[in-house]
């Protein structure tokens, strides 16, 4: 029956431009999304049938959010994946390969072996350059860095982030470290006239502790978090850790943007513990539960 759904969900969703010219955007942090040979899974009892049924559930949570937009996300930001071998996965073992995704992903420093990717719709949006940018001091995730022409002929500059967690000691400097990097960036971007650009990503802080880039980007997360909204849950509370930021010029082309957070029924949870729900993760500590991520997916329309 699960088959049957995704097959049906693809006939009705099948690769067909997006209405006019904007763009539909997703980020996702797929929680330790490894191979199922990998050593970083050993102690977790990963087999290959619960590896495919992790790409198989990524593949139903794209279509849902399909079915809800009216049509498949443009591009796709994605953290705590493996390399590039488990993002292939997704495409070419799941019906998502009728979607013709395009695939950009580095390699980074990460110790725990994880990175950032970008998946894009070459039917919608052409790759224009791409590169990884290292942080300064801080081994870590690399930030990515992607620039597109879209279907409208502009370009458009997008920014993949997954920036260091607050676990073990005082961290807040390793966050600091990537924020700095991200503003950098994204000065440069400005300063070489590429003005139309989207920053995504776990920011593993709240919109609180963005202040300072959210002088130049606008953060599309903070309305949501002062009305308490959240991506993951933490000790019974909603936390938004996950944001997309957009450049003045797009906020100008988009009075009224608003990010969405994606609750996707089929992988909630009763939060037993405490109240209401909470994302179906796929592993607690070393228990084997079923489900993609801790995170919720955000997704973003654009003009």
């Amino acid at each position: 029956m699960f088959q049957s759904f995704l097959v049906a969900a693809v006939l009705l969703f099948p690769p067909v431009p997006a209405v006019g010219d904007s763009t539909l955007l997703m980020f996702w942090n797929i929680e330790n999304f490894f191979g199922w040979k990998a050593e970083a899974m050993e102690n977790k009892y990963w087999t290959r049938r619960k590896y495919s049924r992790k790409c198989q559930a990524f593949s139903k949570a794209v279509l849902w959010i399909s079915d809800e937009s009216g049509r498949p996300p443009d591009l796709i930001g994605l953290a705590e994946v493996e390399d590039r071998k488990v993002v292939e996965s997704l495409l070419k073992e799941t019906p998502l390969r009728r979607l013709g995704y395009g695939i950009v992903h580095y390699d980074s420093p990460d110790p725990r072996g994880i990175d950032v990717a970008l998946l894009f719709r070459k039917d919608r949006l052409r790759l224009l350059y791409s590169k990884p940018l290292r942080i300064n001091g801080v081994v870590t995730r690399d930030i990515l860095l992607a620039g597109f022409e879209r279907a409208g002929g502009d370009s458009l500059a997008v920014l993949v982030n997954h920036h260091p967690s607050k676990y073990g000691e005082d961290s807040s400097w390793r966050r600091r470290a990537a924020m700095s990097r991200l503003r950098s960036a994204t000065d440069s971007l400005m300063a070489a006239g590429d003005r139309k650009i989207v920053a995504m990503g776990d920011f593993n802080d709240t919109p609180e502790s963005t202040l300072e880039y959210s002088r130049i980007m606008v953060n599309l997360a903070a309305p949501l978090s002062r009305k308490g909204m959240g991506t993951i849950k933490y000790a019974g509370r909603w936390e938004m850790i996950d944001m997309f930021f957009i450049s003045p010029l797009v906020a100008s082309a988009n009075p009224g943007a608003e990010m969405r957070i994606e609750r996707i029924p089929f992988l909630m949870v009763r939060d037993n513990a405490h109240s209401g729900e909470k994302p179906l993760r796929t592993f607690a500590g070393p228990r084997y539960i079923g489900g993609v991520s801790d995170h919720c997916p955000i997704t973003l329309v654009i003009r």
